[in-house]
Parts: C-alpha cells; structure tokens; sequence
C-alpha cells in the first residue's frame, strides 16, 4: 500500500503532467491567433483543473502548482515538509507533461507557439510588465483558492471555481506573458524551449511566487476582519 505522504506527491506528479500536457498542449497544436485559439488554450487550462480536482483532489488537494502549495503553507494548511514535497512533485511532472508534449510536438513537426507554449515578457512590455501582470494574475488565482476551500460546504463546487478562475485569468494573461501563474507550468516547457524562454524563467517564478504571498496575507486579514 502506498504511504499517505507519498500518495499525495504521486498525486500533484500526475496532475501536474495533465495540467502542462493540455494545457500547453492546446497552445503548441492549436495556436492562440487561430480562430477560437484563445479561448481554447484558456479552457484547456481551466478544464484540466476541474478534472484533476475531482480525480485527485480528495488525495493531495489538487494544487498542481508551487504558488497554490505557498499559499496554503502560509495559511498553515500543510507543513513545511509537504510543502517541498508538493513543490518537487509539481516541477517533475510538469518537466514529464512537457517531455511527452515534445515527443508529440517533434513527431507531428507542429508546434504554432515555436516554443512549446513557454511564457514570455515581449508583449507585457519587458520584465516589469511581466512581473507586475503574473503577480496580479497569481493574487485574483490564489486568492479565489483559499476563499471557496475554506469552506466546506462549498467542496462540490470549489473544482469547477477554480477551473473557471484559471480560465478567466488565463483570457487576461495569454496575450500578455503567455499567463503562468504557475512555476511549475513554467519551468516544465522552458527546459525544452530553451534561449529566452529559460532566459526569463526567473520572472515566471518570482511573479506568481510573490502573488500568492500577497494573497495569502490579504485573506488573512480580511479573515480576521469577518471573525471580529
């Protein structure tokens, strides 16, 4: 039988390859300029999480991503240990998700994004601009996470929430960064795209990692405003 702690990370591993596969899937196959390629890479996104939050969420939490695993750690929803499980977790099966999506992309000779769907500051306006987009993005994402599965009369629904939020700030963010509000999602494709992709990995990191933190710390607050 397999142990509670590394059931969990097994857990955050698939999830994660689904979340990268599909979603950046979407993107290398269909492209975002093509008609409805928008929204399709957006609903991608948002549809793996609704999946993977009914298939593993009762396991692990289903948070399939570094900034989720931060602000439940700083809202003392797990430990420092599963924290960095989780995380190690989430980069490999992110780097697994890319590493079948270039075997598929390499046999098909077809990839619209040129670089597996790895994000970019180009047309944020250069690295302020992406930072300050991934941030705010991250925030409305990690924010919405914390408030709809503080309750637990809302789990039935707290899947379809959140996919429905990732879609909604991947509409904002695609045309801008790509959106990652994940680190995960974003090392997993710039280790295979490589130049300015890994290049500006750094931002991708940093962006959604402080914007959980924010979010995290203004749901404290206002949590302790509704308890007063």
């Amino acid at each position: 039988m397999v142990k509670g702690g590394f059931k969990k990370y097994c857990a955050e591993f698939i999830g994660t390859a689904v979340l990268v596969f599909m979603g950046c899937g979407a993107a290398v196959f269909l492209g975002v300029e093509t008609s409805g390629g928008h929204l399709a890479v957006a609903l991608a996104f948002g549809l793996s999480i609704v999946a993977m939050a009914y298939v593993i969420g009762s396991v692990s939490g289903c948070h399939i991503n570094p900034a989720v695993s931060l602000g439940a750690l700083l809202d003392k929803r797990i430990n420092g240990k599963d924290f960095i499980g989780y995380v190690i977790a989430q980069v490999l099966g992110a780097i697994a998700g890319a590493a079948v999506l270039f075997a598929m992309s390499s046999i098909a000779g077809r990839d619209f994004t040129g670089g597996l769907g790895a994000n970019a500051v180009a047309n944020a306006g250069g690295i302020g601009g992406g930072i300050l987009i991934e941030v705010i993005l991250t925030f409305i994402f990690v924010l919405t996470i914390l408030g709809v599965t503080a309750d637990s009369s809302k789990g039935g629904v707290a899947g379809i929430v959140i996919g429905l939020t990732l879609t909604f700030v991947h509409i904002v963010g695609i045309p801008l960064t790509g959106t990652s509000v994940n680190p995960a999602r974003s090392i997993g494709p710039a280790l295979f795209a490589g130049g300015n992709a890994l290049a500006e990995l750094w931002v991708f990191i940093v962006g959604p990692l402080v914007g959980a933190a924010l979010a995290a710390c203004v749901y404290k607050l206002v949590m302790v405003v509704k308890n007063k």
